[in-house]
């Protein structure tokens, strides 16, 4: 019989509701973030959620992400088009995409991979395709 070196994380709730949102933009307006499994859990994904209150935020994302609106519309620009993601509906983020996040949302969010920061420069890469490690 074999041991596992690591323990086993089993299937895991959260709510929104039960999270630290740390401010991630504004004035004017606000933007909260949320991450809701840590790396020890899941260095693989990141996932959490986001309340969107009239801020404007631009960066440009160093992974892979997807959003989808749980309330309200989030607002997603990128090379001059302006997304309008509403409930029901979701966005894929390619890795290195200089954005700007607005509008009026709750919103989750999945990146990949969740340990983005250990992993990669924090500049992209001339091939946003790899992604070398932290020396």
């Amino acid at each position: 019989m074999t041991e596992l070196t690591q323990p086993r994380v089993g299937v895991r709730l959260v709510d929104h509701t039960d999270l630290g949102f740390v401010v991630r933009g504004g004035p004017p307006g606000a933007a909260y973030v949320a991450r809701a499994f840590s790396n020890e859990v899941s260095p693989n994904l990141g996932v959490g959620f986001a309340r969107w209150e009239g801020a404007d935020v631009s960066w440009t994302t160093l992974y892979e992400e997807v959003i989808f609106t749980i309330e309200g519309c989030l607002e997603v620009e990128s090379d001059g088009v302006k997304h309008a993601v509403k409930p029901g509906q979701v966005l894929l983020i390619p890795k290195c995409t200089a954005l700007k996040y607005g509008g009026f949302a709750l919103f989750g969010y999945v990146v990949y991979p969740g340990n983005w920061k250990e992993l990669c420069d924090e500049e992209c890469p001339d091939d946003p395709a790899t992604c070398e490690r932290k020396r």
